[in-house]
C-alpha cells in the first residue's frame, strides 16, 4: 500500500472513530439537558468533509510523491487534534451542543485560541491534499470550509454566549 492510501485510510478511520465518539457525547449531553444549535447546517458539514476525502481519493494519483515537510506538519496537526479532543473530553462533539449553566472549557488549547478545533480542520483541509501536490483540492475545499466556518462560528458563538458569561463571572 502506498503512503497516499495509508494516510488517507488512516484519516478516514480516525474521522469515523471521532463520529462515534461525538455521537456518544452528543447523546449523553442531550440526556443531561443540553440543547443543539444550528442542526440545519450539520448535513452540509458532513457533505463537505466527505466530498473533500472523496476528491482526494479520486483525483490524487496513488503514486503521487509526498512532500515530507507538509506531511510532518499534517502529523503535528494531528497532535493538536488529540489535544483538542482530550481537553474538551465529554463535551467534544461534531455538532453545536451546549449544556446550560456549565462554564466553558478553558484548558488545553482553549487557553490560547477560541476555536482550536476549527483551526485544526482548516489546517487539515489544506495540508492533506498539499502533501501530495493537489493544490486545487486544497484551495477549493479551503474556500468552501471558510464559508462554512464563517456561518458555523457565528451560530456557535451565539449558543455559547451565556456560558461565556458564566466563565467570566458576569452571569446574573
Amino acid at each position: 500500500m502506498t503512503i497516499f492510501w495509508t494516510l488517507l485510510l488512516a484519516v478516514i478511520l480516525a474521522r469515523l472513530a471521532e463520529l462515534i465518539y461525538a455521537r456518544r457525547n452528543t447523546q449523553r449531553l442531550l440526556a443531561e439537558g443540553a440543547r443543539e444549535f444550528g442542526a440545519g447546517h450539520y448535513p452540509l458539514i458532513v457533505l463537505l468533509h466527505a466530498a473533500w476525502l472523496l476528491s482526494i481519493a479520486l483525483f490524487v494519483p496513488a503514486e503521487a510523491s509526498v512532500v515530507p515537510a507538509l506531511l510532518a506538519l499534517f502529523l503535528l496537526v494531528q497532535i493538536l487534534r488529540i489535544w483538542v479532543l482530550t481537553s474538551l473530553g465529554r463535551y467534544w462533539t461534531t455538532r453545536i451542543i451546549t449544556l446550560p449553566g456549565v462554564p466553558l472549557v478553558r484548558r488545553g488549547p482553549y487557553r490560547f485560541v477560541r476555536h482550536p478545533n476549527y483551526l485544526v480542520v482548516v489546517l487539515e483541509i489544506a495540508l492533506l491534499p498539499l502533501c501530495f501536490g493537489a493544490w486545487e483540492i486544497a484551495l477549493i475545499f479551503s474556500l468552501l470550509n471558510a464559508a462554512m466556518l464563517f456561518w458555523r462560528i457565528r451560530i456557535e458563538d451565539q449558543a455559547l454566549a451565556g456560558r461565556r458569561e458564566i466563565a467570566h463571572g458576569n452571569a446574573g
